[in-house]
């Protein structure tokens, strides 16, 4: 019989996320739904808020080409010369 130790390493390495702006007030928020179902609500309705408790500004909702694949370079690269912050939800 082999015994395994349950001890050890789990999980990943932790991720360096980005700096959080200290005021949000005059920055350019993008918003990119993941074209799940009600995604584009979810974020509509994030930006309206935001723009109105922060002072966002909020033009659209942008959508990748589909729910199964990463957004387009191309996109990315329109969106973070677009945008301050960008935000992705995922919804049903």
């Amino acid at each position: 019989m082999r015994i395994h130790s349950p001890e050890g390493p789990v999980g990943s390495a932790p991720v360096q996320l980005a700096e959080a702006p200290r005021v949000l007030s005059g920055s350019r928020l993008a918003l990119l739904d993941n074209r799940k179902p009600n995604a584009a609500a979810l974020l509509g309705g994030l930006g309206a808020e935001l723009g109105r408790r922060t002072g966002v500004s909020f033009d659209e909702v942008v959508a990748k080409e589909n729910a199964a694949t990463a957004a387009a370079d191309e996109l990315l690269r329109r969106l973070a010369s677009e945008a301050d912050l960008i935000v992705s939800a995922a919804a049903d």
